[in-house]
């Protein structure tokens, strides 16, 4: 039932306020890796430093993903809002000032902690005052994040052509602060029907919860050094350390009155398969795209500029598609969309593993194959997003956040699974097209889990 606050909303430039919020976050996930070069030689450090600016970035989302979407359910989601932009936007001017490699490090975990308030909350926003469109808005997030990944890497290109590294964080300033003016003047007070006050924060859960994330974080890290033996103290300390931790919290949470995340929400019936579904066919897809740049250069021999190209194709069909998808989502269900999406990145994988047809150029062929994915994760993206939301609106923050969490966890461990086995391989490029076409089999095999999705047609 619609709550009397619907009423009290300007829906467009409420959604434009969070679109621009979520177009922010997204752009930012992928400028900085464009930039990596230039900031190693102005803050004269390594390369190795410097890419930890990128896993320190994840590592501070990761984990701050389901502690926003708990602080959103309790203290409101307006309030969560302002202050992860306002987070977010302090953090990308002081990372623009930073002197020192270990200070931007630092910033850059501040950072991403701001950024993974931003999806939880503007999710329960949407849900909260948009009444029977909220499916439709909340499905339109899944074209806001490919056209951020399309964008970021030509701006990140732009700063370091026409300024240095230090542009990729201050222009989030002027954005932020707009953000926050918008968020104040179309996005509603919160009222005490949307806080849960009187419950404490479940600090206990928290602590096993980060432990898991960032043991589990560096041992996947370490499985993508080189030379580095899988049996080497370096990975199965921080992996023991990580199943410990995560077998503490489950038993933690279920043993708890006041759980941190609410079990049925992470496994029971409906919200498990989903969160399954979004790992295989959400995150470790991203994944695979993400590699696509690498494998055009390892296969084919394609320069930076043209094998970075790649990706825009995937993300301009996932933005069409999302957006078709959006608007036929309550006539087909979610199980539709979510087998036809799954045939069709189980084909763009297969063909990505094979060569081109004679006569067809690599460019060309990888461009189209990389359209044929984006059109998979577009036809994805709606479903996914909503068949876990419609079975418990009222923890639209926390289902938000545990959706971006498997999405994160399935990329982070193919991407550190691919790079291990890259790093011993004669041949990277073709040892990529296997994994390619072995994912593209393990895909169509997990097509049976979409038949228990909860189904659903019309709004919810």
């Amino acid at each position: 039932m619609p709550s009397p606050n619907q009423l009290a909303i300007r829906r467009i430039p409420a959604f434009t306020t969070i679109a621009l919020a979520l177009l922010m976050m997204s752009v930012d996930s992928t400028i900085v890796a464009t930039v990596l070069h230039d900031l190693q030689r102005g803050l004269d450090t390594s390369i190795n430093w410097a890419g930890w600016t990128i896993t320190a970035f994840a590592f501070g989302f990761v984990l701050m993903l389901p502690v926003s979407g708990k602080l959103s359910e309790r203290i409101g989601r307006r309030r969560v809002f302002l202050a992860s932009v306002a987070i977010f936007t302090l953090a990308s001017l002081l990372c623009g000032l930073a002197d020192s490699i270990a200070m931007l490090i630092v910033l850059r975990a501040l950072q991403a902690a701001g950024g993974a308030g931003i999806t939880p909350s503007a999710t329960g926003i949407v849900v909260d005052y948009f009444g029977d469109s909220r499916d439709r808005a909340v499905s339109l997030f899944g074209s806001i994040f490919p056209i951020g990944a399309m964008i970021g890497p030509i701006f990140g290109g732009l700063f370091v052509t026409y300024w240095n590294w230090r542009g990729v964080f201050f222009v989030n300033v002027p954005i932020g602060l707009a953000i926050l003016w918008m968020a104040l003047r179309y996005i509603p007070p919160d009222t005490p029907k949307a806080r849960k006050p009187g419950t404490g924060m479940d600090y206990l859960g928290l602590g096993y919860l980060g432990i898991c994330l960032l043991a589990g974080m560096l041992a996947t890290s370490f499985l993508g050094e080189k030379d580095l033996p899988f049996a080497s103290p370096r990975i199965l300390l921080p992996a023991g350390v990580a199943l410990a931790a995560g077998c503490l919290f489950f038993r933690h949470i279920h043993r708890s009155s006041q759980p941190f995340i609410a079990p049925r929400l992470i496994h029971g019936p409906g919200f498990g398969i989903v969160n399954l579904i979004n790992m295989l066919f959400g995150g470790i897809t991203i994944g695979a795209v993400a590699l696509i740049p690498l494998y055009a250069t390892n296969r084919y021999g394609l320069g930076a500029l043209g094998s970075g190209t790649l990706l825009a194709f995937q993300g301009i069909a996932a933005i069409l598609l999302s957006l078709a998808c959006t608007l036929t989502i309550r006539r087909t269900g979610y199980r539709r969309p979510l087998y036809v999406g799954g045939v069709l990145i189980a084909l763009g994988m297969v063909l990505l593993a094979l060569p081109p047809t004679p006569g067809v150029p690599p460019f060309a062929w990888l461009a189209a194959t990389a359209f044929l994915l984006g059109m998979g994760t577009g036809t994805v993206n709606p479903a996914s997003r909503n068949a876990g939301l419609q079975l418990a609106p009222q923890s639209a923050s926390t289902l938000a956040a545990l959706r971006t969490l498997a999405i994160q966890i399935g990329t982070i461990t193919f991407i550190s699974v691919v790079t291990m086995v890259l790093s011993s391989s004669t041949d990277p490029g073709r040892s990529q097209a296997w994994i390619y076409g072995t994912w593209s089999l393990l895909v169509l095999a997990a097509l049976p889990l979409i038949a228990h999705v909860p189904e659903h047609r019309g709004a919810w």
